[in-house]
């Protein structure tokens, strides 16, 4: 039964990954210390509340953040259109 889960296990995990990655408001409820911040929880804090940010950097952060998800979901395709489509009506 193992080789027929594969996909869905496979599926499970790939967005398991994502959104525990993207996850910003349980990091930010219980990091308290700035060097132990996610970081998504990083990104915020380095947003200046007077709008005086350096947007370049900003911008250039949340691009490195996008990193991970895109290769998890680069190299697990194959298995999240198998676990899709064999979860559908056949």
């Amino acid at each position: 039964i193992l080789p027929l889960m594969v996909p869905a296990l496979a599926t499970t995990a790939i967005f398991t990954f994502i959104w525990t990655w993207s996850d910003f408001f349980t990091s930010l409820i219980y990091l308290t210390n700035p060097s132990n911040y996610t970081v998504q929880v990083a990104l915020n804090a380095f947003i200046d509340s007077t709008g005086e940010s350096n947007w370049g950097a900003l911008f250039a952060m949340s691009i490195v953040t996008l990193i991970p998800v895109f290769l998890a979901f680069l190299f697990g395709q194959k298995y999240l259109v198998k676990g899709i489509a064999t979860t559908g009506i056949k």
